[in-house]
């Protein structure tokens, strides 16, 4: 069981990493083809908006990313669902507000994250 958490838990780091590199780096080219839907001016003006989001999305990753760095259980465990937690919480609000496709993508794996560690514990 520990394997797959450990697993969940690098695939949401890796997603967020992701979203850090498409909104801080690459916002008027990978962001127009992952939000198809917003019309292609809006990009230029909302780029620093993004990157600020990108960079808030590296915070959760890194967060994720301390938990291999971790050797006492409670506190691995603890770190862990406190920052998955973050991520399903500004999923749901995502999927909410934006695209109820973002559930899936970002809320989904963290809340089986959460689950699979509360069962563990």
């Amino acid at each position: 069981m520990d394997i797959l958490i450990k697993i969940i838990i690098a695939i949401v780091a890796a997603l967020h990493l992701y979203f850090l590199y498409f909104e801080m780096f690459a916002w008027e080219t990978t962001g127009r083809k992952v939000f198809k839907s917003l019309p292609k001016e809006i990009f230029k003006p909302t780029k620093s908006m993004a990157a600020n989001q990108g960079l808030y999305n590296g915070f959760l990753a890194a967060g994720l990313i301390w938990t291999f760095f971790i050797t006492n259980q409670e506190w691995y465990s603890n770190i862990a669902i406190f920052f998955l937690g973050c991520v399903a919480v500004a999923g749901v609000y995502a999927a909410l507000t934006v695209s109820k496709k973002i559930f899936f993508i970002q809320a989904g794996p963290a809340l089986v994250g959460i689950i699979l560690l509360l069962i563990a514990n």
